[in-house]
């Protein structure tokens, strides 16, 4: 169990994460979405260590802050950038076993069936390697490794079609962990999660549990608001039967069985919403 309670950070005074509360089971699924500015990397570097914050995180009863190695091995994490890491591939690859315990084996089968060979790179530097093949290592040892939390930005951005698949089958396979997934390609983990979180300007302004949005009826109240007019979107707004109220904001109500197609459909503009809420509202269709 993983709890982040009243989670504060800010930078040049401004909170990027405000007040945020989270709880993660120890096999929960989520998938993390907001715009760009949300807050969703600010928390991953808080989650792993890498910020000091308000508020508090606590792994299993302890308390994160303290920066534990122990505490802190238990999160594994595969960044969006890749690091430019100077080091051989072989070289990183003996430095994930020793500090994780990520077994080479382990990891050449599942770096096998995403379509790169570790032998063959193993000379390599790793900054050397073209994006699709330093991610590819990366999601290698982070899934070989044994965490309680595997946390993902973006992790198939630089993945191709076969790659993309091997790696959802791969998620598919743990069981014995909780995941943080921040994509872009909604489509691809809805299959995986079983909660969406929504972060915006820094708080959770929606965490779904993706079984409850099956039930008959369930709406769920929405209301996007644009940082500029863009008509594509607006057109996409109202073919989900979203009303305009002026140029720039639309509201209305998405079903609940579609919400996560439509926070798909959303994640592709996320660069253009400046405001965004949904608020489930339940009730029962009558007569329909």
């Amino acid at each position: 169990m993983i709890e982040i309670r009243n989670l504060t950070k800010r930078f040049d005074g401004r909170a990027v994460l405000d007040a945020l509360s989270l709880r993660i089971a120890a096999q929960d699924r989520i998938a993390l979405v907001g715009s760009n500015g949300a807050g969703k990397t600010t928390l991953f570097r808080c989650l792993l260590g890498h910020y000091g914050y308000e508020g508090e995180i606590i792994i299993d009863g302890a308390s994160a802050r303290r920066r534990e190695p122990a505490l802190l091995a238990q999160v594994a994490f595969v960044p969006q950038l890749p690091p430019p890491l100077r080091m051989p591939v072989g070289e990183l690859l003996r430095f994930a076993h020793e500090t994780t315990g990520a077994e080479r084996a382990v990891m050449e089968g599942m770096a096998a069936k995403l379509g790169i060979d570790l032998d063959a790179v193993a000379r390599q530097p790793f900054y050397r390697l073209s994006g699709g093949q330093k991610q590819k290592i990366l999601v290698t040892v982070a899934l070989a490794r044994e965490a309680k939390l595997l946390i993902f930005d973006e992790p198939s951005a630089n993945l191709d079609p076969a790659a993309r698949g091997a790696f959802i089958e791969l998620l598919a396979a743990r069981q014995d962990c909780a995941m943080l997934i921040a994509s872009h390609r909604l489509e691809e983990v809805a299959p995986l999660v079983n909660r969406v979180v929504e972060l915006d300007r820094g708080k959770v302004v929606l965490d779904d549990a993706v079984a409850d949005r099956l039930s008959a009826g369930e709406q769920h109240a929405c209301m996007v608001v644009l940082r500029e007019m863009h008509e594509p979107m607006a057109r996409a707004f109202l073919s989900w039967g979203l009303t305009a109220k002026g140029d720039l904001t639309f509201t209305g109500q998405v079903p609940a069985a579609e919400s996560f197609r439509f926070l798909s459909m959303l994640s592709r503009y996320a660069g253009l919403v400046e405001k965004f809420s949904m608020d489930v509202e339940s009730h029962r269709r009558k007569g329909r």
